[in-house]
């Protein structure tokens, strides 16, 4: 069957395709969880007929043994292990190297790992300059993707357009580490203060905070309530399935494109708002709810009409028909540590107020609309200090090691195939082109 079909059984049933007198037969093929798919690799080359699948809502890309998700019963793992307990009990760089790798590593595995981002932690001194140059409104979001991007010429030890190099390790790694300072480091440009160069001694999350909030005026001060908070919200957002910004970097790498211009890509399409802008689009909604002082029903009256300009955002997911795991948990978060610190913040208060009236309204319980990760990542994010136009760079921060995990597994595929969708095109007949003095 080939190392593309791994982990797929070959049903024995066909679906059979009848049109104009033809028939076609299709192999049904089945996942590890009973999912089942009909093969249509063949289609076109047998039949002359392709599927329209717009947004491809009904059509698998590829075969993938990363990130199992069950919409209907809320269930999301990575690497068969469920989303709770790695939330509960990794660190982020174990649940980077699962992703990669495919399994937990062990104490000389993880401590190679560990050296590795530690190495690779400060970024290239002339890279400096391109920070410089940026204007101070510059989206964090367009720095870190031009940064990453520029990484394949100041790293040309560790660059490679051959995926099969021992160097993809080095690479993984200087991603996964230089990302947090690339991050931190535009911050810091965008308020005007000099760069904070990353510590050696400080384990991943709490590295970032302390290049992100340490000034010789006011010196960081860590807290493990915030940096384990910090490092839950990473790993809940590490992998996701085939989302729009994975599916663009195997489209990008499937081409031989490198690893640094593949990640490019994903975070490019991160940030739309329809994708990791979203979590900044509900404290945006809070925080015209809290402004605008309406009730929390006219907020769920306005968000059933069609006619309203008012928008619910944080509710109903595309693949979640059930309470998104990871939504449940940073609800937990939410209130555990909101609690402990006695932070005050009214928009957890009109958040919390906003589900618990959601979720007792028909509206919503017909159509399964429960909140999503992005309704509670941001109040977390503000709690730990994040500014708003920072929410997506954190989401690009933690969702790269499944970046990187599903480019690794595209190439690890044989044959690697370029990805080309097809269309249906609706454009005009043939007509021939008429000189311009006959046009009138």
């Amino acid at each position: 069957m080939g190392r593309g079909l791994q982990g797929v059984k070959d049903k024995m049933e066909k679906a059979t395709l009848k049109l104009n007198g033809m028939t076609c037969e299709l192999p049904i093929v089945e996942g590890t969880e009973n999912e089942k798919g009909i093969d249509i690799s063949r289609l076109r080359q047998d039949t002359g007929l392709i599927t329209l699948d717009v947004g491809y809502q009904n059509t698998g890309s590829c075969i993938s043994s990363i990130t199992y998700i069950d919409g209907d019963k809320g269930i999301l793992r990575y690497r068969g292990i469920p989303i709770e307990e790695l939330a509960e009990k990794a660190s982020f760089t174990e649940v980077a190297y699962l992703l990669i790798y495919g399994e937990l590593p062990n104490r000389e595995q993880q401590q190679l790992f560990s050296q590795r981002l530690t190495q690779n932690s400060m970024i290239h001194e002339e890279m400096l300059r391109f920070f410089d140059g940026f204007p101070p409104t510059a989206h964090p979001m367009a720095i870190l993707a031009t940064m990453v991007n520029s990484m394949s010429v100041y790293y040309t030890d560790y660059f490679t357009e051959d995926f099969r190099a021992e160097t993809f390790d080095l690479m993984a790694a200087s991603l996964i580490s230089r990302i947090r300072t690339i991050a931190a480091y535009s911050y810091k440009h965008s308020i005007g203060h000099p760069h904070v160069y990353p510590k050696r001694d400080l384990k991943y999350a709490s590295n970032f905070l302390y290049m992100m909030f340490d000034s010789p005026v006011n010196p960081y001060v860590p807290d493990p309530d915030i940096e384990r908070a910090l490092s839950t919200l990473m790993i809940l957002h590490a992998d996701h399935e085939q989302n729009c910004s994975t599916s663009a970097v195997r489209l990008v790498g499937s081409s031989m494109a490198n690893l640094y211009a593949s990640i490019c890509s994903g975070i490019c399409a991160l940030w739309g708002p329809l994708h990791g802008g979203a979590n900044q689009k509900v404290i945006e909604m809070l925080e015209e709810i809290k402004g605008s002082k309406l009730s929390i029903q006219s907020c769920i009256d306005s968000a059933k009409d069609k006619t309203s300009k008012f928008r619910l955002f944080g509710f109903g997911h595309r693949v979640y028909k059930n309470y998104d795991p990871r939504a449940r948990i940073l609800k937990q978060y939410c209130e555990t540590i909101f609690k402990k610190h006695n932070y005050q913040d009214p928009l957890i208060n009109i958040a919390m107020e906003l589900e618990d009236a959601a979720l007792k309204d028909d509206f919503f319980i017909q159509r399964k609309l429960y909140p999503n990760v992005d309704f509670y990542s941001g109040i977390l994010y503000r709690m730990i200090g994040i500014p708003t136009n920072m929410f997506t760079v954190m989401f690009a921060i933690g969702r790269l090691p499944g970046m990187i995990a599903q480019w690794k597994e595209m190439h690890d595929t044989v044959p690697l195939k370029i990805g080309r969708p097809r269309q249906i095109y609706t454009g005009s007949n043939l007509r021939h082109y008429i000189p311009m003095d006959e046009r009138g």
